[in-house]
């Protein structure tokens, strides 16, 4: 009903405001109807972070849901389900996602596997390899894209296009891991492949150590360099947005490609403090956005050589 939408639409603007300033930001550059699903789809998949990491709003959270007897992940998929039968949750952020996943006929897939990454991070699990992380990255920021697109309109079954919106996702995580991981590693996580600590000589659990920060910030730029490599693919499915839609998406793609650069820039000092990325240069980022919006396509970007999503 119009009244309930817009009450749930109206809880979904105050979460994104509180919990993210950079998406925040961006999804006011979306025409009207965009930008409520994008607050929508955002309310659901920042509900699923928190139940996950028992956090509200990415910080820390209430202590009754550390009780042995509740399980988060259990919890989350077990709504999320109720909410795609199209039956009210109780819950905004489920019924956030029952009204935009009805809307723009969301693949379940995508929400399947963006479940699957809040399992992984619940288990406390870590990456291997290269790979491992990339999947890990798809699956807690890929399918998002994923998502999003078919809600700013792009067909379901435009496998290319699709791959393009994975893949701002998976560079948007990169940067975020880049830029996290003296806060990571404060709460016991690192995802940082074992391998890679290997290639550095850093023993596992012990990357944070001032012996080891030089190394560290090499490893950060390598992560920071991975990460333009996505969105320089992501910039090439915008192409296939509606105007507003596309300058929204290169807002965001220049915001957190910034943030992984000046990471990589910072080097060993890149967790002297958080990188933050101001608001005149948010502003600046999207003015870029606006004129790149506005150009003819770019030469293509091959996706040659770039981890692909997993399609089953």
């Amino acid at each position: 009903m119009p009244a309930e939408r817009a009450a749930i639409v109206a809880g979904a603007w105050n979460t994104i405001r509180a919990g993210s300033k950079s998406f925040a930001s961006s999804s006011r550059l979306f025409d009207p109807q965009t930008r409520e699903r994008a607050w929508l789809l955002y309310a659901w998949c920042r509900a699923c972070d928190d139940y996950a990491d028992g956090q509200i709003l990415g910080r820390p959270g209430d202590a009754s849901r550390a009780d042995r007897d509740f399980d988060p992940v259990e919890h989350i998929r077990s709504q999320t389900t109720l909410a795609l039968s199209g039956r009210e949750t109780g819950e905004l952020p489920f019924d956030a996602l029952r009204i935009v996943a009805a809307e723009c006929g969301i693949p379940h897939r995508f929400i399947r596997d963006h479940l699957d990454g809040f399992a992984m991070d619940a288990e406390g699990w870590q990456p291997r390899s290269e790979a491992d992380l990339l999947l890990y990255c798809y699956r807690v920021a890929g399918a998002v894209g994923c998502m999003m697109a078919v809600a700013m309109g792009v067909d379901p079954d435009d496998e290319d296009t699709l791959d393009r919106a994975a893949d701002l996702g998976i560079a948007f995580q990169l940067a975020n891991i880049a830029r996290d991981l003296s806060e990571d590693d404060a709460i016991g996580r690192c995802y940082l492949p074992l391998n890679l600590l290997a290639e550095f000589d850093i023993p596992p659990g012990e990357h944070m150590r001032p012996a080891y920060r030089q190394r560290m910030g090499v490893a950060a730029g390598r992560l920071a360099a991975l990460a333009g490599r996505f969105e320089a693919s992501a910039r090439v499915g915008a192409r296939h947005l509606p105007f507003r839609s596309r300058w929204a998406v290169l807002s965001a793609a220049n915001i957190y490609g910034a943030i992984g650069r000046k990471v990589a820039r910072r080097g060993a000092h890149a967790w002297d403090y958080r990188v933050v990325i101001g608001k005149a240069d948010k502003l600046r980022h999207a003015a870029a956005a606006f004129r790149e919006a506005s150009l003819p396509g770019r030469d293509e970007v091959s996706r040659s050589g770039l981890w692909t999503r997993p399609k089953d």
